[in-house]
């Protein structure tokens, strides 16, 4: 067998190669869609980015990549892609894994005054829904202590789990959510980073994530 011949099997066996690995993930994708339905671009961070520290273009290209998710995982404000969070920064802490969401984004400023957070507890921006009876009670800011209640997406032929969360966490602020739906809102909350984890966790998977009046 010559040496040409052996350069061209082999040059073909890696094509074949090719091609059946892109029929296999062509199929996958289909799969996808099929169980879980139509998929959508999101920015995730795969490197912890800081708060108050702003995002350049080298930094979105670095620490923020782009990833395709089932729509009904996806949480609301979710980005679609980096460049959309260059010239912003974290008003709290993103770690790896974390979906970016424009009510976690701000344009850079001064340094915000200090909130009289207890030991141990730093503000967090979670977007959350039914948040309208807290608003008409004027609990939108310092002061107010509620309980976070996270109600999961139904398994197939069962139902969803609702449960609290975080229980009696200081509310810091409520404003209306950045993406402008009316039944949602950004609430900046004082959370231990135990509670700070399960929340974003929970933002990845939740059908909603709920504030009500603590005790």
């Amino acid at each position: 067998m010559s040496r040409r011949f052996r350069a061209t099997a082999f040059a073909l066996a890696a094509l074949l190669a090719a091609v059946l690995a892109a029929a296999i993930a062509d199929g996958y994708g289909d799969s996808v869609v099929r169980g879980y339905g139509m998929l959508r671009p999101v920015a995730v961070a795969i490197h912890p980015l800081r708060r108050g520290e702003a995002i350049d273009p080298a930094r979105a290209k670095t620490a923020l990549e782009t990833r395709r998710v089932p729509v009904r995982f996806v949480p609301l404000g979710a980005l679609r892609s980096p460049a959309e969070a260059v010239g912003l920064e974290p008003t709290a802490v993103v770690p790896p894994g974390a979906y970016l969401l424009a009510s976690q984004l701000r344009p850079p400023g001064p340094e915000e005054k200090q909130l009289g957070l207890a030991a141990g507890r730093r503000p967090v921006s979670i977007t959350v829904g039914g948040a309208t009876a807290l608003a008409a009670g004027d609990d939108t800011g310092s002061g107010t202590v509620v309980d976070v209640v996270v109600t999961t997406e139904p398994s197939v032929g069962g139902h969803g789990r609702t449960f609290v969360a975080a229980a009696g966490v200081p509310l810091l602020a409520l404003a209306p959510a950045a993406d402008g739906l009316e039944e949602t809102a950004t609430a900046t909350l004082a959370l231990t980073r135990r509670e700070a984890l399960r929340l974003i966790a929970a933002q990845s998977f939740a059908r909603q994530l709920t504030l009500l009046p603590g005790g």
